[in-house]
């Protein structure tokens, strides 16, 4: 499996498999590849990144820069991440997250923010933390990793982009 980033071709197969890795997921409003699209429509996908094997495209992840109310720079919020549904537990999900850290860290980004299960993003240093806050959002899944500098004391929000459905 290579880990690569986005060609220009890819756009219909990250769009399917993010359709197909979020079909049967029980806290997805299945919008998700919708907001990728939209991501990228808006200029705003700035890392985006593919798994790739003899199948093809297997895996994807895409960050884009979030606002912090306390005027941080270099922050990026993580997501959607899929990977294919006969592919998931393979270890797909965990390589695209190391890549997307890198790339990060390449960028000299500030941190990183995500949405998700703590029992998962955990392993790869993101944490609950009480500086960071998203509206709506229990504290517990709303995550953050810092890169470089010092926690900011912030809401964050989102590009406009996590509002698209279609």
């Amino acid at each position: 499996m290579q880990i690569r980033s986005e060609h220009p071709g890819d756009a219909d197969a990250i769009h399917a498999l993010t359709r197909n890795a979020f079909a049967d997921a029980p806290h997805s409003s299945h919008t998700e590849q919708y907001i990728v699209d939209a991501l990228r429509d808006a200029g705003a996908l700035a890392v985006s990144l593919v798994a790739v094997d003899a199948e093809g495209i297997v895996g994807h992840v895409g960050l884009s820069p979030v606002k912090l109310s306390d005027g941080s720079q270099g922050w990026y919020g993580l997501g959607p991440i899929s990977v294919a549904p006969g592919r998931q537990g393979e270890g797909v999900g965990s390589a695209l997250m190391q890549a997307a850290m890198e790339a990060l860290d390449a960028r000299g980004a500030a941190g990183c923010v995500l949405l998700g299960d703590p029992g998962y993003y955990g392993r790869f240093g993101f944490e609950a933390v009480p500086h960071l806050r998203l509206a709506g959002v229990p504290a517990a899944y709303f995550q953050a990793r810092l890169l470089r500098g010092e926690w900011p004391d912030a809401e964050v929000e989102y590009h406009a982009a996590f509002g698209a459905s279609g």
